[in-house]
């Protein structure tokens, strides 16, 4: 469809995280497009949510922020926690929604966690050392030590509601069946040495939930956190997005 009306790229974070880690993606793609990088109830500034912490919740925040900021036309783009939420939010298809991109997402299914490992990271709530070892397990390409300070803050500063909440009930959440139908173009985005979900996982979980044709697009070496590792690829394929689908403005 040719529009004028400008594109505003609306992200969403990732567990522990804050709308913080889309900087260096934002720069990337100004001036051309607005990059709206928004804190979940709970984690990086934002407090616990009134609504609670489902999806379906978290979903609601961000509509009503959208309403708010009053865009004509938006992408959500969701990262692992953020993108079953952006799922979610996809699916009621409100007006101004221009297409979809998830960056190693959570799948609208349970997310695939062992007990071991959701007890493990329960009992990290608050720690530094667990935050520093929870870095090192989910980055793998090298970040600058700013970059590298702002996940960890991020990690400390998330509350313990919104922390215990998303492993005991929103990443276990099964949003699958309110997907269809999801018209707008889609995008994911993977990790190729992700540790937490590797591109299998979005290809079996998540992909068959989209319109065919959605690309699974792999950027090798990179693991978790990509808008940290890989914000140069991750910029290109949000840029390529748009333009491919005639979403820039003028077009």
């Amino acid at each position: 469809m040719l529009t004028t009306a400008p594109l505003t790229f609306v992200c969403l974070h990732y567990w522990a995280g804050s709308g913080l880690e889309w900087q260096a993606v934002a720069g990337l793609l100004a001036p051309e497009y607005e990059v709206l990088g928004l804190d979940l109830g709970g984690f990086g500034a934002a407090p616990d949510p009134a609504g609670g912490y489902s999806v379906a919740a978290y979903a609601d925040q961000i509509a009503a922020q959208i309403q708010e900021s009053r865009l004509p036309r938006y992408v959500l783009v969701g990262h692992s926690m953020g993108g079953k939420i952006a799922l979610a939010l996809a699916a009621r298809q409100l007006p101004g929604l221009a297409g979809l991109v998830l960056l190693n997402p959570s799948p609208p299914t349970s997310e695939p966690m062992t007990d071991a490992e959701r007890q493990t990271s329960l009992k990290a709530w608050g720690k530094p050392g667990a935050a520093e070892k929870t870095f090192r397990k989910i980055v793998v390409r090298p970040v600058p030590e700013v970059m590298h300070a702002q996940i960890v803050a991020d990690n400390l500063r998330s509350t313990k509601a919104a922390w215990e909440a998303w492993l005991l009930h929103g990443s276990r959440e099964d949003i699958s069946g309110r997907l269809s139908p999801l018209t707008v173009p889609c995008l994911i985005i993977a990790g190729g040495s992700d540790p937490i979900m590797s591109p299998s996982v979005h290809g079996l979980e998540t992909l068959p939930f989209l319109p065919e044709g959605t690309p699974l697009e792999i950027i090798p070496g990179a693991g978790h956190l990509l808008p940290y590792e890989a914000p140069t690829e991750v910029a290109a394929l949000l840029r390529e997005f748009a333009g491919k689908h005639m979403l820039a403005a003028g077009m």
